[in-house]
């Protein structure tokens, strides 16, 4: 594997893009792809029970929902995370560390619902959003009340249940074991920093906020901290490492946490909604803080440009910005030098990642994995 050294990255040209994947480990998605169908394959009876109306309607797609899958992203940093605290890469110890942190798909599954809901956004990876899916199940089958208002109430209990069956996954992952009690402080906090950088998003929006430290606030806990940061002190917890290994992987995780978000932030203005699944300029319709758009009402400011700060402040939280007008609002940013200067934030958040990890107690596998990695999430397309 060819590892992505700091100062790799050339800081006079923008940041190349990648094609989608896993750098560290190709097998590893469809590792955890297996463990989830298992996982679903015997909850599905079990919930059978209750009502073959909620299993049919609920957990069937919760479950196409799951698997259909995305980047899973947080497994394979907490896997990575397992390695590199000493875990092995086979075996039983191995197998049961896979099933437990395919569990975090289920909290992302979670997340990514009700996220969904909260922005009103009509697609996810490229098919209707799961509140969509329920409203037009009310509309075909001629039900009482609002579609929009039923698929939103479903869709909010879907998520509810993958957060739920996210502990139960896990104790089944770990019954037997006292890794539970291991894994239990970076669990609770990765869960809580999750519904926490929701709600700064939600009330950055309600208050009009995109200033520099808001956007960076909500990427470090919306984002960082729940994809990143604890899943490799998940990963690592689970192996038993030690507090040296577990605050290495914390800091980068923080960094390169931070860089995913803000890689984010510009596929939302400027990636192509065939590679992402979803349409562009989303984050600036709903007004989402964004270090881009924070970045360029400030320079409009520093550059005495008026007319530049009245666009931005006019495009953002406007529902109905067409296409054509998001990419205006991209060439300005361009013309404010905001991309630019995202994009040096960006290497600067990889390169002191890394260097996290030079002095770090890790095998050369695992470094070489969390390198590659870093470089990802900064240079992708989806």
């Amino acid at each position: 594997m060819a590892a992505i050294r700091p100062g790799a990255l050339d800081p006079a040209r923008p940041l190349a893009a990648v094609p989608p994947g896993d750098p560290g480990d190709p097998g590893l998605a469809e590792s955890v792809a297996r463990c989830l169908n298992d996982f679903f394959t015997a909850r599905r009876g079990a919930a059978d029970p209750t009502d073959p109306r909620f299993d049919g309607e609920v957990v069937a797609r919760l479950e196409r929902f799951t698997l259909l899958g995305g980047k899973r992203i947080r497994p394979t940093f907490a896997w990575w995370g397992w390695r590199a605290g000493g875990g092995p890469g086979s075996g039983p110890g191995a197998a049961a560390a896979l099933r437990a942190v395919s569990a975090l798909e289920l909290i992302q599954s979670c997340a990514l619902i009700q996220d969904d809901v909260m922005d009103g956004s009509p697609t996810r990876r490229g098919q209707p959003a799961l509140h969509r899916e329920y409203a037009e199940a009310h509309r075909s089958g001629s039900l009482r009340g609002s579609p929009r208002r039923y698929g939103e109430s479903v869709a909010v209990l879907a998520g509810d249940l993958a957060l739920a069956w996210a502990d139960d996954m896990l104790d089944d992952a770990l019954d037997g074991t006292d890794r539970r009690a291991r894994v239990r402080a970076p669990w609770r906090a990765m869960r809580t920093e999750m519904i926490a950088g929701q709600f700064l998003d939600l009330h950055a929006q309600a208050q009009a906020d995109v200033s520099e430290p808001t956007a960076l606030r909500v990427a470090r806990l919306k984002t960082a901290a729940y994809s990143v940061e604890r899943p490799l002190e998940f990963g690592a917890a689970l192996a038993g490492a030690g507090s040296g290994a577990v605050a290495a992987l914390r800091s980068y995780g923080s960094d390169v946490g931070t860089a995913y978000q803000l890689r984010d932030d510009l596929l939302g203005v400027y990636g192509d909604p065939a590679a992402t699944g979803k349409p562009i300029g989303d984050d600036i319709r709903e007004g989402k803080p964004t270090l881009l758009l924070a970045i360029g009402l400030r320079r409009a400011r520093e550059r005495g440009d008026p007319a530049a700060a009245d666009t931005l402040r006019g495009a953002v939280g406007d529902p109905g910005l067409t296409d054509a007008d998001v990419r205006a609002v991209g060439a300005l940013l361009d013309d404010l030098a905001a991309r630019s200067a995202v994009e040096a934030h960006m290497r600067a958040l990889l390169d002191s990642g890394l260097a996290h990890l030079a002095g770090a107690p890790f095998a050369a596998t695992a470094r070489d994995a969390l390198t590659a990695l870093a470089g990802h999430a900064v240079a992708r397309l989806r």
